[in-house]
């Protein structure tokens, strides 16, 4: 047996069998065994015997009762050396001192080599190999000795450290052990060096090395300022011939002008490049310990001919700067500290054709203290040569999404006009909101709310209402295109009002208090355009109507936490575009009408081609070759079933039967 634990089985009756176990010594002289005889017992030494009896068999279970361990210093119950048991037994089965049976057992069994001590249960965490290393010293390369260069090496004596101290090996195997990888920038010559190496090589330190998974962990961290150079000049051949709408505008030094501007998830990004023809407004909030200074006013731009224009820059003073502080918090006055900073900047560009004649630049200074939220506005403008006022181009000849909607009065003496929409500030009140102009292109809904008493007349406040919508349309017509002329009336189409209410019939003035009906609290202006043509490949938009309608509303006084006299209305503004064919389709025949609702499954019963429905590319429930394969494998049987069924096919098989 080589294990703690060996069974036996004793084949007769074993009712009155006694069975016994001895250690069998060995003459020192001869070396044979001993012969037992049945006056022993169920146990020897450190051996223990078992016995469950049945009908006509016994089992017997011989075990060790000691410790298979190896032993520590200074422990006892163990095993000394690896072969820990050498012993031979001997099982007795007798009955009335007359031995039935024996058996000779050769123990031979070794010391466990599992860990019986205290298992903690605090996992080991290996680390992801990908990002780092699994040996605390990656340039220990040799066992047993000192590795030259290899600092972490706990085989090098200090003696040994010394004479390499000042030359420590800093990467996997030193950094500089490893040959570089073949995508490597600096691993490459120049003359087995491929054309489209420099675009698809690695820039990477030798310390950070694909060799045993040894990896940066990949964070990395932005320059405040980044630089936006381009090689302008760096193709041969290649000149700078003008701007096309939506370019970065160039600096002298080959980089783009930035201005902050807002990202699509609203946040302002310090420095963003500024598109040509694309006018903007926007608001950042920024701090006194988070503020930073744009780039300086000093640059010059490059026109778009090569030449280069400096900057129109006029400075002026903040008088009121509570317009533009929107939250302060309350600091000990001994702690504020203020800086002059910028509260505002207003770019106006002069262009004509591909180039940029002139920069105008107004700065707004103001001082802003600690504790103190700012909010900066930055504009950006773009007025033609040609254009002597302050009316602003859409594009050339047509429309250009993104730009303002023209807009004039031309039943008046000043032509000028404008088709505007809300923009909230503070609170949302009427009173104190702005107007921004209605952009090309662009769906949009405002709105703001109006302060009403709750003895407010019914008639009163339909009139008060017009009036602010009214506000936002101070024109009688729109231009068709760009180039409109104000001297040519067919450039410009008419504006249809469709009023809330006519005055000839009644309206209620309002029976209950705090409640009334027909408010006209909702403007709709819907604008119909067309693509009429291209000019240079840049598709030419051309409005052809501009509705205007109202939506009325019932307005009953509303009571809040706390019951008072005023109460708001929400007036709101929207803004529709629908493009429509520039010609009007062709109306269909009589033939045409009548083969579309032949074959049409939403007007008629009887849908053909819903028969092959399975076998088409709109049926999605199996894959389309193995629809088709079922379908031709049908269409077969079908037509083997008709030629089988023809009267000619009964005499051809009788024939081919004989």
């Amino acid at each position: 047996m080589s294990g703690p634990r060996a069974s036996l089985l004793f084949l007769g009756n074993p009712s009155a069998v006694n069975f016994s176990i001895y250690l069998s010594p060995r003459d020192k002289e001869t070396g044979i065994l001993q012969l037992a005889n049945c006056n022993g017992s169920e146990s020897a030494g450190d051996w223990n015997l078992n016995v469950t009896r049945g009908v006509n068999i016994a089992k017997l279970t011989i075990s060790l009762s000691r410790s298979l361990q190896l032993c520590l210093p200074n422990a006892t119950d163990c095993c000394p050396a690896p072969l820990c048991v050498v012993e031979t037994l001997q099982v007795l089965a007798c009955r009335d001192s007359v031995m039935l049976a024996h058996l000779l057992v050769q123990a031979e069994i070794y010391a466990n080599s599992s860990f019986t001590g205290n298992v903690s249960e605090n996992a080991t965490i290996i680390p992801n190999q990908v990002f780092e290393p699994l040996g605390s010293c990656p340039c220990d390369l040799t066992t047993g000795a000192c590795d030259v260069r290899c600092c972490c090496d706990l085989e090098c004596s200090p003696d040994l450290k010394q004479l390499f101290n000042e030359s420590c090996f800093t990467g996997v195997f030193g950094g500089d052990v490893n040959p570089p990888f073949d995508q490597l920038c600096s691993s490459q010559s120049l003359e087995y060096t491929p054309d489209w190496f420099p675009f698809l090589c690695v820039q990477s330190s030798l310390n950070n090395t694909p060799f045993l998974g040894y990896f940066y962990h990949g964070s990395i961290s932005t320059p405040k300022v980044p630089s936006f150079k381009i090689p302008l000049q760096t193709s041969p051949g290649r000149l700078f011939t003008g701007y096309s709408q939506g370019d970065p505008i160039v600096t002298e030094e080959n980089e783009y002008f930035t201005i902050p501007q807002q990202s699509m998830a609203g946040q302002c990004v310090v420095n963003a490049p500024v598109a040509y023809l694309q006018d903007f407004d926007v608001r950042c909030l920024t701090s006194l310990a988070s503020y930073e200074e744009g780039l300086p006013h000093d640059l010059r731009i490059n026109s778009g001919t090569g030449d280069f224009i400096q900057q129109n820059v006029v400075y002026r003073n903040i008088t009121d700067p509570a317009k533009f502080i929107t939250e302060s918090e309350s600091l000990p006055a001994a702690e504020v500290s203020c800086q002059n900073v910028t509260f505002a900047e207003h770019y106006t560009f002069i262009w004509k054709d591909e180039n940029i004649e002139q920069v105008n630049v107004t700065v707004f200074l103001g001082s802003l203290c600690d504790g103190e939220i700012l909010t900066q506005r930055f504009t950006v403008q773009f007025l033609g040569l040609e254009r002597t006022n302050t009316t602003e181009l859409s594009g050339n000849p047509g429309y250009q999404v993104g730009r303002p909607v023209r807009a004039a009065n031309l039943n008046a003496s000043d032509t000028s006009g404008s088709l505007n929409i809300w923009q909230p500030a503070g609170r949302g009140l009427c009173t104190s909101a702005t107007h921004t102009p209605v952009i090309f292109g662009m769906d949009s809904f405002s709105g703001c709310t109006l302060e009403v008493g709750i003895d407010e007349d019914c008639s009163l406040l339909r009139g008060n209402v017009t009036e602010k919508l009214n506000s936002l349309i101070q024109a009688t017509h729109i231009g068709k295109r760009d180039n409109s002329s104000h001297s040519d009336p067919n450039d410009w189409v008419e504006i249809i009002r469709l009023d809330p209410f006519n005055s000839d019939t009644h309206v209620s003035t309002g029976i209950f208090k705090g409640i009334c009906a027909d408010i006209p609290a909702n403007l709709n202006i819907r604008i119909i355009f067309a693509e009429v043509g291209a000019v240079q490949g840049v598709p030419q938009q051309e409005i052809l109507a501009v509705q205007i309608s109202y939506s009325t509303v019932i307005w009953q006084f509303q009571c809040g936490l706390t019951c008072e006299n005023t109460s708001f209305l929400p007036i709101t503004a929207a803004v529709q575009f629908i493009k429509v064919p520039a010609q009007p389709p062709s109306p269909m025949t009589r033939s045409q009408s009548n083969y579309w609702r032949e074959f049409d499954c939403n007007r008629d019963d009887v849908c053909w081609p819903q028969l092959f429905y399975p076998v088409t590319r709109f049926y999605t429930g199996e894959p389309y070759s193995r629809c088709l394969a079922k379908g031709l494998s049908l269409a077969f049987l079908v037509l083997l079933a008709a030629v089988m069924s023809s009267p000619w096919f009964s005499p051809f098989w009788n024939n081919c039967l004989v």
